[in-house]
């Protein structure tokens, strides 16, 4: 994504042009023809089709029962030329069901065809969909019916991927479903395991991120970035974010990302929102083009970062490069030192650095719970139940 990388500036034009209907519906054929549109697509036009059979159905349904019980009664029996109003209403149903599906599908060829053109206009590849993608963040781990969609990814100058996420917990008449948008920056080394807790997203019951992470791991920055984010590192990882997180690339985040969630895990970089990141709005893509142009720049001091724990010395004391006059039965010493970039820790991160510690959401689950409580007792027999247990 060379252009919108290396600047806010990008073309915006296939989003918002007017489009060719029969552009649009040979591209969504063609689309569909290659197979890159998955099965559920296809499957879930079927479903809105009988979905919107059934609910015109419900509509006109009385008014045809009431036109033929009127003919009932005037004729004192049933009389073939009751079947027309019977033909009318089928034709009508069918008609409409064909309507709705139609514009249904126009709308989502449509957009197909913005993003696939839009992606093309700014060096990036779009893709219609992701099934359970092989990312490391903390949202793509979870639940069932993991699918990305939307995707539109960029090369260059690093590998950034722009995507809409959905996966599903639960089942039946219990399932939810999760809608993530997310932004994945790969790096060139990997990193311990940061989140930053947008402050600005949360609900009235706190973090809106899918995993509950242990109190003891936060770190304050203080002054604005306290004030937007509550960031977590690895026990033991404190001076590894200080000197991660600089005054001017926490001031980047507070100026440019305050809206996100942000997760830093392996060699990656994530931002999460809870709307979709890949989408038709210009003001969108200006916007996360910015977040991700302001961060680019920043991510070289990251990836000079090195795990001591990972030294030559930390792991075995025998690597490290001694006085060789002990060898040499008291000798004189050479005449230069051991190179000390022998000693530089390798890329990576010790094994209590990769992942965060996590803790069960008791708050939400006693949420949870009174609620099924009530809905399934009442109030006063909650409080029944109480005042029983009180008095035992």
């Amino acid at each position: 994504m060379s252009t919108p990388a290396a600047s806010s500036a990008f073309d915006a034009r296939p989003l918002i042009e007017p489009a060719d209907p029969a552009s649009v519906r040979a591209y969504a054929r063609d689309l569909r023809a290659s197979g890159r549109v998955p099965a559920s697509n296809i499957a879930s036009r079927a479903v809105f089709a009988v979905l919107a059979g059934v609910t015109v159905l419900f509509l006109f349904g009385s008014t045809v029962i009431g036109v033929l019980g009127g003919m009932m009664t005037a004729s004192g029996g049933f009389s073939p030329f009751m079947i027309a109003p019977i033909l009318v209403a089928v034709g009508v149903v069918a008609v409409l069901a064909t309507a709705l599906v139609r514009m249904f599908g126009a709308r989502r060829g449509e957009r197909w065809w913005r993003l696939d053109r839009f992606a093309r206009a700014n060096a990036m590849t779009w893709y219609p969909s992701v099934p359970n993608p092989p990312l490391p963040g903390m949202v793509f781990g979870l639940g069932h019916g993991r699918v990305a969609s939307d995707v539109v990814r960029g090369e260059r100058p690093r590998f950034v991927e722009f995507g809409n996420y959905v996966y599903r917990t639960g089942s039946g008449k219990n399932e939810s479903t999760h809608r993530w948008g997310y932004v994945a920056v790969k790096l060139s080394t990997p990193l311990p395991n940061i989140v930053l807790d947008a402050v600005g997203n949360n609900s009235l019951f706190g973090s809106n991120l899918p995993a509950a992470l242990e109190g003891s791991q936060r770190l304050s920055l203080e002054g604005d970035f306290d004030r937007s984010f509550t960031l977590y590192c690895p026990s033991g990882y404190e001076a590894d974010a200080l000197y991660l997180f600089t005054p001017d690339i926490m001031a980047r985040f507070v100026d440019h990302a305050a809206a996100l969630d942000v997760e830093i895990v392996d060699d990656w970089l994530f931002l999460y929102a809870t709307r979709e990141a890949s989408t038709l709005d210009p003001a969108t893509w200006a916007w996360l083009f910015s977040v991700v142009a302001a961060l680019l720049d920043k991510l070289a001091q990251w990836e000079r970062w090195r795990d001591e724990r990972l030294a030559p010395s930390a792991l075995d004391p025998a690597a490290v490069v001694g006085d060789p006059a002990g060898e040499a039965g008291g000798s004189a010493s050479l005449p230069f030192a051991a190179p000390t970039a022998s000693l530089r820790p390798p890329p990576g991160v010790a094994p209590e650095g990769r992942r965060l510690r996590r803790r069960v959401p008791w708050a939400a689950i006693i949420v949870i719970g009174a609620a099924l409580l009530l809905m399934l007792f009442g109030p006063l027999g909650v409080f029944a139940s109480i005042i029983e247990n009180l008095s035992n």
